[in-house]
Formats: structure tokens, C-alpha cells, sequence
């Protein structure tokens, strides 16, 4: 195949994609320069269908490479590693839209490869991937529905700005991914700074206009004569016998357990229902249960999960009535409970119906950030990070425990989305924010009850978040013309539903969006219904959360660190530090904390309230510009035949002459004082290079009660007269300097 160059603007910036010439054994292949961003999309599909399977295997991997900002790895072996969560988030925001688009029944694996090649900083290699995706696909021989396109909207100074660049991001109240098809929106992701419902559909709209223009223009490249004919296919057959004993009894059986509220008790039914079937089909067949092949009992299964979703949209639609008993705008039973366990930092107890989410708060120092090495992270350092943890337990199923899924990673960048908007600022409460959130139990929207439970240990934790924020995941039943809007939807709901719309926000407006549409005809009405719906459902959980706790502790937990920023000028960082770090050691040890030192002078000190003081006294002492006239009460370190090295503040010593020792004649230095003893000193010279010259005799005339507040070596008697010294030392200026 020749090379082939396609091109349109999108926000003013160049987007070429070019076919023909790199990775030409894959199914197809494009690469996609936005800018100066640039990505290699492949597409991979296998012959033969998958046997045993009753999904679509599609897998889609988004592949960073270093190279592509002009960097090296930072790990061990200097290579890339496990995908950052970044990447595996990238890879979801390509799957997403691409996942619903594929036929009904399509068994053969497909994979798809995104590999960032280079990438200038402001250009998002995951949007240059989605559209690598739609044309690698479209030409390729897999069946595939597309176009697909997708942009993201900024708001700034409140206007909205296509694909923003970096700069624009960081003073943007909106970061809005929106991706779909020539005839509507598939996929929604937001974080967003308190955003009305009304601005939302505004952006979506303005999205989906630029959407609807790029998809044409894929139909345009794909009708150049690069796309190849498609793959023939066919659906997985069904044994006759076996669907016309499921259609025959499935139907009552499936009223029977279908809506029974708890689910526990449903999944018990069902699975003795899937049991019957197969046993009645045994029967037929001649045959012992346990001789049935495994393909059949998976059709029974596949066959009644069909009846399912047909008999609980008719409820749906028909009746206006739930699997659970609940109307459409009806929201489970709320529990909220804050102060779960004792010696963390803040904890919050979530419970919507059988979905009950704990997160547990922990507060770290400045120096405890999570360093980022990932391509495209506009900061370096990340203080508020969310981990989200479901374990099989959850659901009531045994597997292995292993690193967490991407789905896992997702869900807890969608509360982490949620939830950094309304955090104050490092300025005002300067510490590391940690959250995890445990799936307890899970029948539903874990992602938002993991949203409202984070705001309750937050709030335990005594944060001071700028408001609440709750969130709730609504869904979508729509035949024909029949719509029905749910709130609050459980797993059946999301699974045999239209829509998974998940809205996180305070009572002022939205802070967190995602949504996965399945069908076409979405329209702006459905999704401004939706919107309102969420919202309604949003205060009310907000209102239950109040109930356990109203606002943030005053006080953090006693197990917190505390932690005392100060500012010292940067010239002094290094007097702090001390040669090797020795000074900064011996302050964390001596009192118990933990220093970090920012380039710009600002200093944390996090650990016991006390040692904080004590060090912030030791390091403000040490930053203390040393004048002339100033007196201190310093220790005496080093004894020499011409005066005494007193320490005045950490680190730095000054020198008290022999004849400034005492008030009369003194003729040994060890007469009038010894190493360790504090005695009050006055500066009477500083000289340019940071010399300093001290008198005790001058301090103990200005400081009423100097001498009997010192401490002295117990076998010293305090000054006293002395008898003349026979005569002065006439090399003493000299050896004065000599002890410098």
C-alpha cells in the first residue's frame, strides 16, 4: 500500500493522519500528528473467533515512550515498565468509545495499540489515539461502526476553548473529554471547578459539533480507497432445543427472582433457576447434569441474561417499577458514619443499599508527595493522591489478589477528579493528602459512594475542604420512544442499561463527569434531564452526609503530624543544610521531625507540636541575621590562649576576645569560663566576610542579672576580680586571627 497524507485543522493546530507506510502487517495502521504530538495506532484482529467466550476480547494498550519528550526512564533498567496509571487511563478513554461500536456477538480478539512516538506538551496524545483508532479500524478488516472523534473543552474566563494547551489548562474551571460519532455523544469525562448543569450542556454541545465535523472528514479519508472489504463473520449459534426449553420456562422463572430487593438473596435464586434449566435439559437429553458440555450451560446462562434485560426494561418502562421496588428517581437507603477507626488520620463509612464503600484519610508532610515521571503531567509533584481498592469479597466471589485493574485505576481517578477542586490550597494547609477508599460491598456505583465516603474522612480528618461533595451514577432505559431517567442505579441496571452517567459536585455545581453511552439517539433534552435528576439526588445524599458530620474537624486527629511552615531567605538554605547535611540531621533528630526545604525558602516542619516549635526556633536561629549591638545567650565551643569561640545561633560562633571576657583583667581564658557553658555575648563587629566579633563584658553592663541567669561549669566560680597579668600578650591580634 502507498503512503497516504490526510489533513484538516483542528483549534487552529494542523491534525495529519498518514496511512500506508509504518506497521503494514497489522490489519491497519495510521499515524496521527497533532502538532507536534505524534502516535502510532495499530489494529489486530485474530482469524478465528475465541471459543468459550461470551464478550467482546477487545484489549487496547496505550504504550508511552520516554523518548517521545526527549527524556530517559527514571527506573533501574532505564526501560519503560508496567503502564503509569496515566497510560492505563489513556488506553480506557480509547476504549470507552470504541467498545460500544463493534457488532452484537463478535468474538474474534481485537487489539489496539497506541504508541506515543513524540509529544510537544500541549497536544494530548490520547485524543491523537482515539482518532488513530477510528481510521486504523475503519480501514482494517474488522467490522467496526465508526467514525469515532473526540475533543476536550476548556473554560476559561468563561469562554470555552478547543483542545486547550497546557498553559490555558491551568486556568481553566473546566476539563471536559468528550468523544462520539457523527450522531451523538458516547463517552463524558470532567473535572470541573463547581460548574452549573447549564454550562455542561453548553460544552457538550460545543464538543460534539467539532466531533460531528471530524467524523465526516474520516469518512472522507476511509472512502479514498484505503479501507479494505471486511471480515466475514458470524454470531455464535445457539442449540435449538436448548433455547426453546429456556423461552419456554426462563420466562416465569426469571419474574420469579427478578425482583426480589436484596441481592444476595436474587443471585442465590438465579443461580438455583440456571440449575433447574440445566437439569430439566439433562433430562431431556437422556443425560447425567454433570455431562452437559460447558458450552451449553453458558448458553442457558446467555439465553437467561436475555430474558432478564427484556422483562426488567418492560418493568422499567412499562411499570415505572425497579428490580429493587424503587421508581425511577427513587435513591436507596443512605447511611453515614465518620470516626470508624481510632488511630487514622479521619475515616468515612458510606452505605447506599448494598454498596458500602470505607475510606481512610492519611496526612503526610510536603516531603512525602508522590514524585510523577509520566509524559504529559504538567506537575511534578502530586500531594492529593486517591487509591481505590475492590476486593472479590465485594461481589461474594473467590479470586486471586493482584495489582490493581485498570478498572480499579479508573474509578479511582474519577473520585480523585471529584474531589481536588474543592481542596485548600498547599499554602493554606500544607500537607500530602492520601485517600483510599475500600470496597466493602458493591451493587452499584462504587466510583460515587467512594466520592461521598472520601468527603466524610476528609471532613473526619479535619481538612478543610471548600464544600462537600456527593456523587451518584444515573442510567438510561430507552425503546423507541419510551425513555425512563434512573437515579441511583444498582449493577443490574448499569449492565442491562443504555446509559452509565456518573455526577459527582457540591450544592453549587459539578466537580467530577463520567458517562459511557451504549446507544445512538441521546439526545440534549435526555442528558439536561439527567443532569437535573443528578442533582436533585446529589443534594439529598449531600444532606444525609451533613447529618454525620457538618462540616471539617477544627482540630486535626492527635495522631496527625503537625506541620509549621516558615520562610527563611534562600541565600540561607544552605546555613540550614549545613556541610553534608549535618545541620539539618542533627535538627530532625533533636527534635523528632521531618525539614523540607523548598528552593524559594519555604520550610515544613512536620512531626510533635513541641519538637516543631523547638525546631522552628533552632532554624529561625540559624537564619537570624547577626548584627552589630545584638546580645544572645550563647555556649562557649572552643577555648583558645586568646579568648573563647561562643556558638550564638546553630552553626554560627563568634569570637569573645580576652580582654571582652570579663569586666576586669583576665589572665587565662579557662579562669572565667569552659567549654559548654552558656554565657550572654554581645556583637560589637561584624566584618564583611561574616566574621564575628563578641564582648561578654559589654553584654553583662547591658542585661540587668546577666551573670546570675548564665549557666557555668559547677567547678567555676562566677568572675571576680583578678590580679593584673604581668604583662599583655603582644601577638594577640595575631593569634586572634589565626583562631578564625
Amino acid at each position: 500500500m502507498e503512503k497516504r497524507v490526510f489533513a484538516t485543522e483542528v483549534a487552529g493546530r494542523p491534525l495529519v493522519v498518514e496511512t500506508g507506510e509504518l506497521a503494514r502487517q497489522a490489519n491497519g495502521s495510521c499515524l496521527v500528528r497533532y502538532g507536534e504530538t505524534v502516535t502510532l495506532v495499530t489494529a489486530v484482529v485474530t482469524p478465528d473467533p475465541l471459543p468459550g467466550v461470551d464478550f467482546l476480547p477487545l484489549r487496547v494498550d496505550f504504550e508511552e515512550r520516554h523518548y517521545a519528550a526527549g527524556r530517559i526512564p527514571g527506573s533501574f533498567f532505564r526501560r519503560e515498565g508496567r503502564p503509569s496509571e496515566k497510560a492505563i487511563l489513556r488506553g480506557r478513554l480509547i476504549d470507552r468509545p470504541i467498545r460500544p461500536l463493534f457488532p452484537q456477538g463478535f468474538r474474534h480478539e481485537v487489539q489496539v495499540i497506541a504508541t506515543l512516538l513524540s509529544f510537544d506538551g500541549d497536544n494530548l496524545p490520547e485524543l491523537c489515539g482515539l482518532i488513530g483508532a477510528s481510521v486504523a479500524l475503519g480501514m482494517s478488516e474488522i467490522p467496526f461502526g465508526g467514525p469515532v472523534a473526540g475533543v476536550m473543552v476548556g473554560l476559561v474566563d468563561g469562554e470555552f476553548v478547543l483542545n486547550p494547551t497546557a498553559q490555558e489548562l491551568l486556568r481553566s474551571d473546566l476539563e471536559l473529554t468528550v468523544a462520539g460519532t457523527k450522531e451523538a455523544v458516547i463517552m463524558v469525562e470532567a473535572e470541573a471547578s463547581e460548574v452549573p448543569e447549564e454550562k455542561i450542556l453548553e460544552a457538550l454541545e460545543f464538543a460534539h459539533r467539532e466531533i460531528r465535523r471530524l467524523c465526516l472528514w474520516q469518512e472522507e479519508v476511509l472512502a479514498s480507497g484505503i479501507a479494505r472489504p471486511k471480515m466475514g463473520w458470524s454470531p455464535p449459534e445457539v442449540d435449538p432445543e436448548v433455547e426453546s426449553l429456556v423461552r419456554e420456562r426462563g420466562r416465569e422463572a426469571v419474574r420469579s427472582y427478578l425482583f426480589i430487593p436484596e441481592k444476595t438473596e436474587r443471585e442465590a435464586a438465579r443461580r438455583k433457576v440456571r440449575g433447574e434449566l440445566c437439569l430439566a435439559l439433562a433430562e431431556r437429553r437422556g443425560v447425567a447434569p454433570g455431562e452437559l458440555p460447558e458450552e451449553v450451560r453458558r448458553q442457558v446462562a446467555g439465553l437467561l441474561t436475555e430474558l432478564e434485560k427484556k422483562e426488567m426494561r418492560r418493568s422499567i418502562l412499562e411499570e415505572g417499577k425497579r428490580a429493587d421496588g424503587r421508581g425511577p428517581r427513587d435513591i436507596r437507603p443512605v447511611s453515614c458514619r465518620v470516626g470508624v477507626l481510632p488511630r487514622v488520620h479521619g475515616s468515612g463509612l458510606f452505605t447506599r443499599g448494598s454498596t458500602q464503600v470505607l475510606t481512610v484519610a492519611a496526612l503526610g508532610s510536603v516531603g512525602e508527595r508522590q514524585e510523577l515521571d509520566i509524559i504529559g503531567e504538567l506537575q511534578e509533584f502530586k500531594r492529593y493522591i486517591h487509591h481505590y481498592n475492590m476486593p472479590p469479597y465485594s461481589t461474594g466471589e473467590v479470586r486471586p489478589l493482584r495489582i490493581p485493574s485498570r478498572r480499579e485505576v479508573g474509578h479511582g481517578a474519577l473520585a480523585e477528579r471529584a474531589l481536588v477542586r474543592v481542596l485548600p490550597p498547599e499554602e493554606e494547609f500544607p500537607y500530602t493528602i492520601r485517600l483510599v477508599s475500600e470496597v466493602l460491598e458493591s451493587n452499584g456505583s462504587t466510583s460515587m459512594a467512594s466520592v461521598c465516603g472520601s468527603t466524610l474522612a476528609l471532613m473526619d480528618a479535619g481538612v478543610p475542604i471548600r464544600a462537600p461533595v456527593g456523587g451518584i451514577a444515573m442510567g438510561l432505559i430507552k425503546e423507541g420512544e419510551k425513555v425512563a431517567v434512573l437515579s441511583d442505579i444498582q449493577g443490574m441496571e448499569d449492565f442491562y442499561g443504555d446509559m452509565d452517567f456518573k455526577v459527582a459536585g457540591t450544592e453549587r455545581g459539578v466537580t467530577a463527569l463520567q458517562m459511557d453511552i451504549k446507544i445512538a439517539g441521546v439526545t440534549g433534552e435526555i442528558l439536561r434531564q439527567a443532569l437535573e435528576q443528578a442533582r436533585e439526588g446529589r443534594l439529598y445524599i449531600l444532606q444525609k452526609m451533613r447529618e454525620a458530620i457538618s462540616a471539617p474537624r477544627p482540630d486535626l486527629s492527635p495522631y496527625a503530624p503537625r506541620i509549621i511552615v516558615i520562610h527563611i531567605p534562600p541565600e540561607k538554605i544552605r546555613e540550614v543544610i549545613g556541610p553534608g547535611g549535618k545541620m539539618i540531621h542533627r535538627i530532625c533528630a533533636e527534635c523528632d521531625v521531618e525539614i523540607d526545604i523548598e528552593d524559594d525558602g519555604r520550610v515544613y516542619i512536620s512531626g510533635p507540636l513541641e519538637g516543631g516549635r523547638r525546631a522552628q526556633e533552632i532554624i529561625q536561629e540559624i537564619t537570624r541575621e547577626v548584627k552589630k549591638g545584638d546580645v544572645f545567650l550563647g555556649r562557649v565551643t572552643r577555648l583558645a590562649s586568646f579568648g573563647a569561640f561562643v556558638e550564638v545561633s546553630p552553626g554560627k560562633d563568634g569570637l569573645v576576645h580576652i580582654s571582652e571576657l570579663a569586666p576586669t583583667r583576665v589572665g587565662r581564658v579557662e579562669e572565667v569560663v569552659s567549654v559548654g557553658d552558656r554565657i550572654y555575648v554581645k556583637v560589637i563587629d561584624v566584618d564583611p566576610y561574616g566574621r564575628v566579633d563578641l564582648s561578654r563584658r559589654q553584654a553583662l553592663r547591658e542585661v540587668p542579672g546577666a551573670e546570675a541567669r548564665e549557666s557555668r561549669h559547677p567547678t567555676l566560680r562566677p568572675s571576680a576580680p583578678l590580679p593584673p597579668r604581668r604583662q599583655a600578650a603582644p601577638d594577640a591580634r595575631s593569634r586572634r586571627a589565626q583562631g578564625r
